[in-house]
């Protein structure tokens, strides 16, 4: 079995969570995945949550088992009818594993529920930093975490052996007064640059210096805020359960599209090759 890699430095990583002081980025997906677990409309009596904030999200869903996104997720086959993972997927070095880790310790017809950061997340900053640093140094470095586009997470959703999968993105737009307030805020959320393969030794205040200049040209509203694009994307999934609803056979229909929606069928005429 491939190995995965070493995507994140996973003591930068739990240096830069313990020091979390914003939370209005989890609070909104916090909120949205209480309405979305009230249209799923059934109580869930074994939730699990995973996450790297477990006292935050404890704070929300006290009832729930709280644990820890490593590698090797501490979870117990079929104990949960609910697996919420929680805004970390993104530095995951495996996602299909937390995935399937996931569906394996769900109850037949228990719910998942992920919630991470997508690929159009901070794309504005992620450019001027890369022009920034090309410009000033002449090279490049790794500096914001990877993170999926839908439909590649989509395809993980799949791939994992979920039955009726489904993911979308809920785009959050906020705006700051420059780069350099973003950058404040990305470390206050505990988002800051944990990459292994980042640069080592500290980085010449003249890149970013450039990066915040580049931002204000290319990213400013009519006020001179700056736009920071953040998107969250959500996957559903269930574990398979023969009471789900299953998708016909091809060419199964017992009923024409045009009685089903009471339309005049009409005969085309023949046209020869």
């Amino acid at each position: 079995m491939r190995t995965p890699p070493n995507i994140a430095d996973r003591a930068s990583l739990d240096r830069n969570r313990s020091r979390m002081t914003a939370t209005f980025m989890l609070d909104a997906v916090a909120d949205e995945i209480q309405e979305r677990l009230i249209e799923v409309n059934r109580p869930f009596n074994a939730p699990a949550i995973v996450s790297g904030q477990p006292e935050y999200w404890a704070r929300h869903f006290p009832d729930a088992v709280q644990v820890t996104d490593t590698d090797l997720l501490a979870l117990d086959a079929g104990r949960h009818d609910l697996v919420i993972h929680a805004m970390s997927m993104h530095w995951a070095n495996d996602p299909i594993g937390q995935i399937v880790q996931s569906r394996h310790a769900l109850k037949p017809d228990g719910l998942f529920l992920g919630a991470m950061f997508g690929g159009q997340t901070l794309h504005e900053l992620r450019s001027v930093l890369a022009e920034a640093e090309s410009r000033v140094t002449g090279g490049l470095s790794p500096r914001v975490a990877p993170m999926a586009e839908i439909r590649d997470l989509g395809a993980l959703l799949q791939r994992s052996g979920m039955a009726l999968p489904v993911a979308d993105a809920m785009p959050l737009n906020v705006t700051y007064e420059d780069a350099w307030a973003l950058m404040r805020d990305l470390r206050a959320m505990g988002e800051a640059n944990a990459l292994s393969q980042r640069l080592r030794k500290p980085t010449r205040r003249a890149v970013f210096a450039e990066a915040a200049k580049l931002y204000a040209e290319h990213f400013s509203d009519a006020d001179g805020r700056i736009r920071a694009t953040f998107e969250v994307i959500f996957l559903t999934g269930w574990a398979p359960d023969e009471s789900q609803q299953k998708p016909l056979r091809p060419g199964s229909a017992t009923t024409r599209l045009a009685d089903a929606l009471g339309a005049k069928e009409l005969n085309l005429p023949q046209t020869d090759d």
